[in-house]
């Protein structure tokens, strides 16, 4: 008997990439492959790889050399092993790749991978294989669907993409021309596919896209829908008791969809809104859409709409052009919202970019120095919104075994890890858990009284 192929897949990014790489693995499922967690093991090594900043390029290639030399001492027990390059880095460097990583045998883009299959049986009989064309072809009517088997390994949350590609054209970002126009998916086949996830016990699903609260696919009566009214047919499917979507753009949060956290009680109070910074004139240079008062009115209409809405963001400091006085509007901003959590970066210019041809780039040393003050700023928000939670109960979906014996891990309303002393029985359980202590990346806390209320918390507008 062979023994079975073995698969391991690690994905650089975000959520979508997460997805994208779960997918694969169910397209190859049926190719006779099995995921493995130990690249030592495979057969076939996949990076799903992010093009959004240049460290995460330079971790794909650093990633291709241990996996290089692996094949090399595969080759040496007789032993073949397969290296494929995906995602975002794959779309645009392409031919580059196998230039500078002679081990990879296959590079495909982010809309290519439903074709996996043939394109590695290519691979292995012709040589190094590279696609990253647009098919006209909807990938997502050829995917494979998951296993009952494959979906409850994975967990009791799931992400579901419904939109891809972007329309924005913002000057620091690659993803128009690697996931190309923003296309969304038909209401009823997210539908059908989140009916799989519950039906395998998923309890979560968040919908995910590039620009997801774009999202305009096609309803059951011919029209299309927006993603509040899509989020409201999916809080309505028996045993999914949580939603969630990401990530959004501010000019999109229309009417419908801040109803939607108005009125629907699966959709958590906590919402990812990209402002990227606080100056008007950063913003215009970035081609953002939005104004600094456009934004904190969105942010005024969702807490009035859902005054236990938590906010997350992501910033860009270092911006071509960007003075002192413009960065002291981000921080500013920062203040007058109260983040919950935020991520931020240091501008990496990305090729092919209007902004990377910018004037006035500003130096590495400035960047850093302001990226510092903005990190130490979102810190201390954090730290303050956590400290709020002390005392609080909340309604907790448990999902995992924790790091110590008779612990267990779940997710509050607000995305916090939440370690409590319990049964594995309760994994896949909303229960409701008293936060008794705050931790660097994660609260504690215990199991609360039976009957005891979740007390969300109230944020000030």
């Amino acid at each position: 008997m062979t023994r079975p192929r073995k698969l391991y897949v690690k994905s650089f990014g975000c959520q979508m990439n997460v997805y994208d790489s779960h997918r694969m693995a169910d397209m190859l499922a049926p190719e006779g492959f099995a995921e493995t967690v130990n690249v030592r093991d495979a057969d076939l090594v996949i990076l799903n790889t992010c093009h959004i900043r240049e460290k995460a390029v330079d971790k794909v290639y650093s990633e291709l050399g241990r996996v290089g030399a692996l094949k090399a001492a595969a080759a040496r027990e007789g032993r073949r092993l397969t290296i494929a390059v995906a995602g975002c880095v794959a779309q645009a460097e392409g031919e580059e790749i196998i230039r500078r990583a002679p081990a990879v045998d296959l590079v495909f883009g982010p809309q290519s991978y439903h074709r996996l299959p043939e394109l590695l049986a290519r691979a292995q009989r012709d040589g190094a294989v590279v696609d990253t064309e647009f098919p006209l072809e909807d990938k997502f009517d050829l995917l494979k669907a998951p296993s009952r088997e494959a979906i409850r390994a994975r967990g009791v949350s799931a992400f579901v993409t419904v939109q891809e590609g972007c329309d924005k054209f913002c000057t620091f970002c690659v993803v128009p021309y690697t996931r190309g126009t923003e296309v969304s998916r038909p209401v009823m086949k997210i539908v059908a596919e989140a009916e799989r996830l519950a039906d395998a016990g998923v309890r979560e699903i968040t919908l995910i896209g590039q620009n997801v609260n774009a999202y305009h696919g096609e309803g059951p009566d011919g029209t299309p829908w927006t993603l509040g009214r899509l989020l409201e047919r999916i809080g309505s499917l028996p045993g999914i008791a949580r939603l969630r979507y990401t990530t959004s753009h501010p000019c999109d949060m229309d009417a419908s969809l801040i109803a939607a956290h108005r009125d629907l009680p699966s959709l958590m109070p906590y919402l990812h809104l990209p402002v990227q910074s606080g100056s008007d004139n950063v913003l215009k240079r970035m081609n953002r859409r939005h104004t600094r008062a456009a934004y904190l009115e969105t942010v005024a209409r969702v807490r009035t709409a859902q005054p236990k809405m938590a906010f997350s963001s992501d910033f860009i400091v270092g911006f071509p052009g960007e003075t002192e006085e413009d960065f002291r509007a981000t921080l500013s901003l920062v203040d007058e919202v109260g983040y919950a959590s935020a991520f931020s970066f240091k501008y990496s210019p990305r090729p092919g970019t209007p902004a990377a041809d910018m004037p006035n780039q500003i130096p590495d040393l400035v960047k850093s120095e302001r990226l510092r003050r903005l990190q130490a700023a979102i810190e201390r928000q954090q730290a303050a919104f956590n400290a709020r939670c002390r005392g609080r109960i909340f309604d907790v979906l448990f999902e995992k075994p924790g790091r110590r014996p008779g612990q267990i891990v779940g997710r509050s309303p607000y995305l916090q890890p939440v370690q409590v002393m319990a049964p594995p029985t309760m994994i896949g359980d909303i229960v409701a858990a008293r936060i008794t202590e705050i931790g660097t990346n994660s609260l504690f806390g215990m199991l609360a009284e039976t009957g005891v209320a979740a007390e969300p918390i109230l944020m000030e507008a």
